[in-house]
Formats: structure tokens, C-alpha cells, sequence
């Protein structure tokens, strides 16, 4: 299994919607002189493709310092459908970033690759419960590195991956942009396509068997199945002038193996708008998977740890377009 060969099923999935807006409804308006023919979409589209930049530089600095440049390339994607009792929202998003300091080689700051699809469907206008059937996925696109030590990644494309498939219930608010959505029936599947890491049983897959004399007998498995209960959360509004804020929870547990022991993805991001290209933003991500155990490197030897709460801040300035 190779990431370029599973990207092109996503932006087909993703764009597919794009190509049916020509044949929505159409709606006659009549008026005293002739009758004008206007075409009605259900569709929104919405695409936003953005870079970040820092950069610090030292001459003769007298309190030291170490020149430092980074950059963070990003693109959100969405298409949503909204026709009375019939909702689906597409949305792609993508990061990469990476960093380069004097007498250090680039060094990656952020990598994903996340894109989510929820079908719903509600038995009259007024209520805002949909019956929903969501997808998702998650990975990267390049190695990932425990640096200084850059001979082994700790993780890949598609070392993990993550979908997620179930069926539930959704509460869409327009007017007070929130999102919440909760299903007893979900599919978890953890993909670790790199052999070296299902062997070590990375990412909660079965590790390899090995016998008395150190010979592997059995490969470690390449995918983890789960079933167990979903909920996420997502809100987007602005909370002073010019400043939005985003929060986006999702909240795991399986019911076979250590139910009630909870996998948290948590990002929160403030957007502040300078004009219409120039944007500001500080971001939080918060993670938490049992499955997931730490590297360190420990005399020069990468050593696995537990499982552990997994934090990462953002601060960029960078421009921004949307068409």
C-alpha cells in the first residue's frame, strides 16, 4: 500500500461533488417584462491555500542566538451540499512545514493529511438532528524523526493511518456554528504500512514473534481493528472583531479493548484577520492515544517509552487566499 497510490481515490472522492452542481434545481422568477431562468445551487464550495513564514538572523549578535528560518505550507478544501432534509460536508485539509537552522538540516515542523466526509439526513426543516454517517481520515505525508536521529523514522505515510467509519446521530446549528456529532458504531482501523514499525508493534498493531533464539517466526501485523464509540465536536465563530476562534475535539473509546480509556485529538486555533490576505494565528494540538508509546534516544540508542500526552503549539503570519 503506497500513499500516492491512495490520494488520487480521495480527490476523487472530494472533488466528485463539485462536478454535480450543474444539474441542480432550477428556479423561474417571474417579473413584469419576461421570465428570467436563475440557477439554484445546493452546493458550497470553499478553498483556502495559505503560507506561513519566520525567520530570525544573527550578525555579530553580542547575545548569541542561532539563525533560524520556517516555513508552513496550507490548504483547507470544502464542499458541502445542503438541500432541506438532505446535509454532506467534504473537507480536505493539508500542512506541511519545515525548518532550517544554521549547521542543521531541514527538519520537519508539521505534516497532514486529514480529510472528512458526513452524510446526514433529518426528518423535517425545523430540527437540527440529522441521522449521519460519518468518515475520516487521517495520515502524513513524509518520515517523521525522534532528531538528532534521522537513520530511523519513527512514523511514515501511512505509518500510522487512521480511519474512522460509524453511523450516528449529528446536532448541526447554523446560526451558533456548532457541530456535534455522536455515534455508538465506529470503525476504527490503525494502518502501519512500514514493516520495521509493525514489527516493533507501533501504533497499537500486533507486534512481530520471535523464537527462544531471537528468529522471527511472525511478522508484525500491518493493520488494527477496533469498534467502539465516537464523538466529536467542532465550533468556529468570532469572539471579538477581526479575531475567530476554532475548536475541534474528537473523543475515542473502544469497547473490547480497555473501554472507558479515551483517545483525544484536541486542536483550538485563534485566527486574527490584518486585511484580506495578511492573517495571524496561534494554535494548540493536544493527543492522547494509549496505543501510542514515545521514543527517546538514550546514549545514542532509540528506546520506546509509554504512552504519553503528545503537545504541540503553532505561531504563524503568513498570507492567506481564498477562492
Amino acid at each position: 500500500m503506497r500513499l500516492q497510490r491512495l490520494f488520487p481515490f480521495f480527490f476523487f472522492l472530494f472533488f466528485v461533488p463539485s462536478l454535480a452542481q450543474t444539474k441542480d434545481t432550477l428556479l423561474v422568477v417571474r417579473d413584469t417584462v419576461k421570465m428570467k431562468v436563475v440557477e439554484v445551487s445546493h452546493w458550497t464550495n470553499k478553498n483556502t491555500v495559505g503560507f506561513d513564514l519566520n525567520q530570525i538572523a544573527f550578525v555579530n549578535w553580542s547575545a548569541g542566538g542561532v539563525s533560524s528560518v520556517s516555513g508552513l505550507l496550507k490548504g483547507i478544501f470544502s464542499r458541502k451540499y445542503d438541500n432541506n432534509n438532505v446535509k454532506w460536508s467534504n473537507e480536505l485539509i493539508m500542512r506541511y512545514g519545515m525548518n532550517k537552522q544554521d549547521g542543521v538540516e531541514f527538519r520537519k515542523t508539521d505534516d497532514a493529511f486529514q480529510f472528512v466526509s458526513t452524510f446526514g439526513y433529518r426528518r423535517d426543516t425545523i430540527s437540527n438532528w440529522y441521522h449521519s454517517a460519518k468518515f475520516n481520515f487521517n495520515t502524513q505525508f513524509t518520515d517523521g524523526y525522534e532528531y538528532p536521529n534521522t537513520d530511523l523514522a519513527i512514523s511514515g505515510a501511512f505509518s500510522p493511518a487512521y480511519t474512522f467509519f460509524g453511523i450516528g446521530a449529528e446536532y448541526s446549528n447554523k446560526e451558533k456554528l456548532i457541530n456535534v456529532y455522536l455515534s455508538p458504531m465506529t470503525v476504527k482501523n490503525t494502518i502501519v504500512a512500514n514493516q520495521r514499525l509493525a514489527n516493533q508493534g507501533a501504533f497499537g498493531v500486533k507486534p512481530a514473534q520471535y523464537d527462544a533464539n531471537g528468529n522471527m517466526t511472525r511478522e508484525g501485523e500491518n493493520m488494527k481493528t477496533e469498534f467502539g464509540m465516537l464523538i466529536t465536536c467542532h465550533f468556529k465563530r468570532e469572539i471579538f472583531k477581526n479575531i475567530n476562534l476554532e475548536n475541534r475535539l474528537a473523543l475515542y473509546s473502544d469497547y473490547i479493548n480497555k473501554f472507558g480509556n479515551i483517545d483525544v485529538d484536541w486542536q483550538l486555533q485563534l485566527d486574527m484577520i490584518v486585511n484580506q490576505y495578511v492573517k495571524a494565528n496561534i494554535g494548540t494540538h493536544l493527543l492522547y492515544d494509549d496505543d501510542i508509546k514515545a521514543k527517546e534516544e538514550v546514549a545514542g540508542v532509540q528506546v520506546t517509552k509509554g504512552p504519553r500526552i503528545q503537545l504541540k503549539q503553532m505561531l504563524g503570519i503568513g498570507v492567506e487566499y481564498s477562492f
